[in-house]
C-alpha cells in the first residue's frame, strides 16, 4: 500500500487568499489554474476563509505528506504560511519549499529576489525548479509567544504605519505614502532600551528594523548589503528623527540611503532585546502587526526552501 506521505511528496499544495490585494479575485484565479494546467502541474488547492488560516491550512498539509506550498495572496498571506511551516513539527522546516504567486497591495518580499508581479511569470519561476534557502527570523514577546517572519519587522514608526494603513487599503500602493505622511504627523516617539551584542542603546527613537530581505512598506528600503542567507539580522536604528527629518528623507526612504543619516546606526547581530521605556510601541512583522514590545529578535538560518529566478 502506498502511503499518504509518498502520494503528496511531489504534488503542491497551494494556498489562496481571496481578499488580497486590490483585484478581481475571481479572474485572477483563473488565469492562474488556465498556467498550471499548461506546466501540466500536480496540486490541491484551498482558499483562506478567516485570519491566520493559513498557519492551520499550512500543518494539515505537511501532515499528509505535502512538501511544497504555492502562496497565492501578499506579504500577509506569505507570513502565515512561513509562521505554518516553523510551528509544525511533523517535518525539518528546510524540507519544505515555498512559491509565491503574488497577488497583494506591496508585495515586498518579491522585490528582493527580483521576481516579477505577474502570474505567468511567478508560476514558470516555481517550476524552473531553482531553490535557495532563506533565514527567517523569530520575535519572542513578554509572554513568550513565537511570531517568525520571512522579510523585514521592526518596532516604532513602522509599526504605527502599518496599523493605519489597515484603514487605507482600497488605495493600493498610494496607502503607503499616505500612512506614512500621517503617521511622521502624530506618532510618538518612545523611549527604548535596545540591546545588540554588549552594546546598549537608551534613548527616544524613531523605529528600530530588523531585516532578513531589502524591502518593505511598499518598496522602502531600510537595510543595506543584505544577505537573506547569512545567519545575521540586518539592524536599522533611526534614532530621534523629527517630522521635517523624515518629510525630508523620504526619497531616501526608496533609494535606500536612509541608513547614511546621521541620526540612524545599523548593525548586523544574531540576536536583538528591545525594552521600551516609555509607552507601549507597536511590533510588526512582515507588514502584520503582531502586539507591542518588549521584544528578543533572533535568527534561524537557512530555515526554508524559497523558489526563486
Amino acid at each position: 500500500m502506498i502511503s499518504t506521505n509518498k502520494i503528496h511528496a511531489n504534488s503542491w499544495f497551494i494556498i489562496a487568499n481571496p481578499t488580497s490585494g486590490n483585484q478581481n479575485f475571481s479572474k485572477k484565479w483563473k488565469e492562474i489554474q488556465l498556467n498550471l494546467k499548461k506546466q501540466h502541474i500536480d496540486y490541491t488547492s484551498v482558499f483562506t476563509q478567516y485570519a491566520k488560516h493559513e498557519i492551520e491550512l499550512v500543518q494539515n498539509a505537511i501532515q499528509k505528506g505535502f512538501r511544497n506550498i504555492i502562496s497565492v495572496g501578499g506579504d500577509g498571506t506569505l507570513h502565515h504560511v512561513v509562521n505554518g511551516i516553523m510551528l509544525q513539527r511533523y517535518v525539518k522546516t528546510s524540507n519544505i519549499t515555498i512559491g509565491v504567486i503574488p497577488l497583494g497591495t506591496g508585495n515586498d518580499w518579491i522585490k528582493h529576489y527580483n521576481i516579477p508581479n505577474s502570474i505567468k511569470k511567478s508560476i514558470h519561476i516555481i517550476f524552473q525548479k531553482k531553490r535557495v534557502l532563506q533565514d527567517i527570523g523569530l520575535i519572542k514577546t513578554l509572554n513568550n509567544t513565537p511570531t517568525y517572519f520571512n522579510n523585514v519587522a521592526g518596532i516604532g514608526f513602522d509599526a504605527y504605519v502599518v496599523s493605519t494603513l489597515k484603514k487605507l487599503k482600497k488605495l493600493g500602493k498610494l496607502s503607503y505614502t499616505i500612512a506614512g505622511i500621517y503617521g511622521s504627523i502624530f506618532y510618538k516617539k518612545p523611549i527604548l532600551k535596545i540591546i545588540i551584542d554588549d552594546k546598549e542603546i537608551t534613548e527616544k527613537s524613531l523605529l528600530t528594523i530588523f531585516g532578513i530581505c531589502k524591502y518593505s512598506g511598499g518598496g522602502m528600503q531600510f537595510t543595506e548589503q543584505v544577505d537573506a542567507a547569512d545567519g545575521l539580522l540586518d539592524i536599522t536604528v533611526a534614532k530621534n528623527l523629527n517630522f521635517f527629518d523624515v518629510v525630508k528623507s523620504i526619497h531616501k526612504l526608496y533609494n535606500g540611503s536612509i541608513m547614511h543619516h546621521k541620526k540612524v546606526e545599523t548593525y548586523k547581530t544574531k540576536e536583538i532585546t528591545i525594552v521600551p521605556k516609555t509607552l507601549k510601541p507597536f511590533v510588526q512583522a512582515d507588514g502584520e502587526l503582531i502586539g507591542t514590545g518588549p521584544i528578543k529578535v533572533s535568527i534561524i538560518q537557512r530555515a526554508i526552501q524559497f523558489c526563486i529566478p
